[in-house]
């Protein structure tokens, strides 16, 4: 079924991972286009200055933040209620919000590998089902989940994050299907290497010794070049595209190029190419 193009102008658009790398620019970007904001992340500081800088550039927008840690999902019903009494009008609801964590799943613990599912899966299926009434309601809703490039491949050492990331793509298919013949549109996004925090903050499983853990961190950086804000303009062309999936940056393109290609032996690619990068930095 074809959707119109999402209408910016006015909507009302809850976006979780808010205060910094593509949930900022998206943030700004959205502001832009005139539309109403309800910004959502645990990290304060950093949502009130997203929140002041907003504002000020945009003072006839309605622009409200919610302070949340997503991995307490029992807490996500009561995150919906007040989301739902500044803003209950839902057009947009972006889960962008989301963590990392390296370590073979031999080395990963079940509290590190739940904490992963909880913030990159469980919290966006539990923020959706509170807010799909209101998308439901809108004139034109539409829902983002934000997968990844290791939600198209598996490769080594990323059991949690890739698992949550398969997991959120194939929750954002079955709703595309489901909720196209009532008019919502669902956009699965894949970026690659963005440059935003998720490096600095992700974690590596607890087994692992210092040099481990500092190498992986190195290598996860190294990997992370591609512009959050060019990143967030084609997260929000899409958006208003209605497309189903956006492929940010060639290192997602090229990975799911060889996923089809080569569904059971990409990896051989990807190690071969992952060591020609390694040389180069």
């Amino acid at each position: 079924m074809s959707l119109d193009h999402f209408r910016f102008a006015g909507a009302h658009a809850v976006l979780t991972g808010a205060a910094s790398g593509m949930g900022e620019q998206m943030a700004h970007q959205l502001a832009e286009r005139g539309t109403h904001l309800v910004l959502v992340d645990r990290d304060e500081p950093r949502l009130k200055a997203v929140l002041d800088e907003i504002s000020t550039r945009h003072p006839d927008l309605e622009v409200h933040i919610e302070i949340a840690d997503l991995s307490d999902v029992p807490t996500v019903d009561t995150l919906v209620k007040r989301v739902l009494a500044v803003s209950p009008q839902v057009d947009l609801l972006i889960n962008n919000a989301g963590v990392a964590l390296g370590g073979t799943f031999a080395e990963v613990t079940a509290e590190e590998f739940d904490w992963v599912q909880d913030i990159n899966f469980r919290a966006p299926v539990a923020l959706t089902r509170g807010l799909l009434p209101a998308v439901l309601a809108a004139p034109a809703g539409h829902i983002v989940n934000v997968s990844s490039l290791f939600g198209i491949i598996g490769p080594a050492g990323q059991s949690a994050y890739s698992s949550s990331k398969f997991a959120i793509r194939g929750f954002s298919e079955v709703l595309r299907h489901e909720l196209a013949p009532l008019g919502v549109g669902v956009t699965t996004v894949h970026p690659g290497g963005i440059r935003t925090r998720i490096a600095e903050n992700a974690r590596v499983a607890a087994s692992a010794s210092a040099g481990e853990a500092a190498r992986g961190r190195s290598s996860f950086d190294k990997l992370l070049t591609y512009p959050a804000d060019k990143a967030a303009a084609q997260i929000v062309e899409g958006i208003e595209r209605r497309k189903a999936r956006v492929l940010i940056a060639a290192s997602a393109v090229v990975p799911d190029l060889l996923a089809r290609l080569l569904p059971t032996r990409y990896g051989v690619v990807m190690d071969v190419l992952q060591k020609a990068v390694a040389r180069r930095g």
